[in-house]
């Protein structure tokens, strides 16, 4: 499940690195999304041996994520545990990539309702950096703008590092992605 808006506007920005990732994840596996009105979302299905995986970019922008991520479990009966939510986090450094299972917020909206929603925070979560303004006021206008080239050469260079690891991200290892990526580095001091 990666957040973000929808709409060739929001095409681009930060806030929308969890769409850079599926969109990144569904070019990698050859499969297309399409626009699934019942729940309000651009899904896939990716099926391989004991793999059974829904792929999905809610399309009712960032504060409203809930109602796809909750309307997409009840219908497939699937546990909250099962989900993975892909998201923008401007408290980390750009490139950083960060997994956690369970938690507050953070001050992101989109997971913000998810919890809301679902009533439930114990799902897994993959944060992509992409850096603060170091201005609490310009949070808004920053999420929302583009990274300028060196930036987003480091988001996209953190999203392909984890879907070369899709072998465990698919079969839930969790665990494992954390302690493989939770200790680097951001992309660009890696290197």
């Amino acid at each position: 499940m990666g957040l973000g808006n929808p709409g060739p506007e929001h095409l681009l920005t930060r806030h929308n690195a969890g769409f850079w990732f599926v969109d990144a994840l569904v070019n990698k596996l050859s499969l297309n999304l399409s626009v699934d009105k019942k729940f309000q979302s651009e899904i896939c299905r990716y099926q391989s041996d004991n793999i059974d995986c829904w792929i999905c970019k809610p399309q009712t922008y960032m504060n409203e994520s809930g109602t796809s991520v909750q309307s997409l479990l009840a219908y497939y009966k699937i546990p909250i545990e099962q989900m993975l939510v892909i998201h923008d986090e401007i408290d980390l450094d750009v490139g950083t990539i960060r997994f956690k299972s369970g938690g507050g917020h953070g001050g992101n909206n989109g997971i913000r309702d998810i919890i809301t929603k679902t009533g439930n925070n114990n799902f897994n979560r993959l944060r992509i950096g992409i850096g603060h303004p170091g201005d609490p006021n310009q949070v808004s206008s920053y999420v929302l703008g583009r990274p300028n080239r060196d930036d987003e050469d480091k988001i996209i260079h953190s999203i392909v590092s984890v879907i070369d690891n899709t072998d465990l991200l698919f079969s839930g290892q969790i665990q494992k992605l954390m302690n493989q990526f939770n200790k680097r580095k951001p992309a660009a001091e890696s290197e």
